[in-house]
């Protein structure tokens, strides 16, 4: 791993949101310094600065840690420093006491730094007066505000573009996929063409991965989003779209492994093989149907009538292949539910059923 990894990004933040942090950071500076005449507001400046985050509700999130933890920190410098003096010493002593109590109330690894940093820097600022312990308090808080008024107020982050990009990838991945196994079934495979074939479909698990951390990311850009209501009902179609597509993923993965550990030449033979072929197909068609009908993908299906009209049902298959063949079959069975039957799926017209 390349040292500066550990320093550098892979790519950079927006522009805006340092624009953002340095007009809070600026404004609370000479807010604060209005209100307080005294010292340089170093606790609120950088309670602006931490608190401008991705999203509204991660501010809101990093105004309670910062604040919580100036607040105790402060206490404990304050009451250190009455009971021990001004020595150097005390520092120490403060900075250790600080983590144990921020231990003892179980805070998070944030806030619990926060409450030693605070403690020390008070101290060390020579200042340990109840006025002043109080003044910083106030320009901590004064911080925190401001800062989640500025990431709200001025153009406040919706990640929704990443979400809608990470569920057309997956959901034309997953299209593929059965297109994949489609043709899989009917033409010869070598051991290569096998061992491909489900290297692609185990693909599909980091993509899965990634689309629900997408999804994840631009439902809590929303929460305390003054421009939640234009995209809620968006945000909310891709999840559903999600939990009915992430099923299917495990389905395809294991009727995959079906074929490549059963695979036999003769499985193409089985009179029953080109019907369940033509249904991974029209699965996949409904896939990519689904997947536009939510708007995650610009692309037009062939089609905008669903394909898998009906359940199919097959004539028993021989002996040596039963096992895959009822193992697809009862995969295809979810699949048909997901896609077709599941609350939330378009009415299909109804059809005959494939003998």
């Amino acid at each position: 791993m390349a040292i500066t990894s550990a320093f550098r990004a892979a790519r950079r933040v927006p522009l805006l949101q340092v624009v953002k942090a340095a007009v809070a950071t600026v404004g609370t500076w000479l807010l604060a310094s209005w209100l307080i005449p005294t010292p340089a507001p170093v606790f609120g400046a950088i309670a602006a600065l931490l608190v401008v985050q991705p999203s509204v509700n991660q501010s809101f999130g990093k105004a309670i840690e910062r604040s919580v933890g100036v607040v105790l920190g402060v206490l404990v410098a304050t009451g250190l420093s009455l009971l021990l003096g001004a020595a150097s010493w005390v520092v120490l002593v403060a900075i250790v006491a600080a983590m144990l109590i921020a231990w003892s109330l179980r805070m998070t690894p944030g806030t619990a730094n926060q409450v030693a940093i605070s403690a020390m820097l008070v101290l060390t600022l020579g200042a340990t007066s109840p006025d002043y312990a109080l003044d910083r308090i106030i320009e901590t808080l004064i911080g925190a505000v401001i800062g989640i008024i500025v990431n709200a107020l001025v153009v406040p982050p919706v990640a929704i573009a990443p979400a809608r990009r990470d569920m057309a990838l997956l959901g034309g991945e997953l299209a593929a996929s059965l297109d994949r196994l489609a043709t899989a079934l009917t033409t010869p495979q070598t051991p290569a063409s096998l061992h491909e074939l489900m290297l692609e479909a185990r693909l599909m698990r980091p993509m899965r991965r990634a689309a629900n951390a997408s999804i994840t990311t631009g439902e809590e850009s929303l929460m305390l989003n003054p421009r939640r209501s234009a995209h809620r009902d968006e945000l909310r179609d891709l999840r559903s779209l999600f939990d009915r597509l992430s099923p299917i993923v495990t389905q395809v993965i294991g009727m995959t492994r079906a074929v490549f550990d059963h695979y036999d030449p003769t499985l193409a033979d089985e009179r029953t093989v080109p019907a369940i072929a033509e249904q991974l197909r029209r699965a996949g068609h409904d896939v990519r149907l689904a997947v536009h009908l939510a708007d995650a993908d610009p692309t037009p299906p062939d089609s905008a009538v669903p394909a898998l009209t009906s359940p199919l049902v097959i004539a028993p298959p021989r002996s040596e292949h039963w096992l895959v063949i009822g193992s697809l079959m009862e995969d295809l069975r979810r699949i048909r539910h997901e896609l077709v039957e599941a609350p939330d799926a378009p009415d299909l017209p109804s059809g005959p059923e494939a003998d």
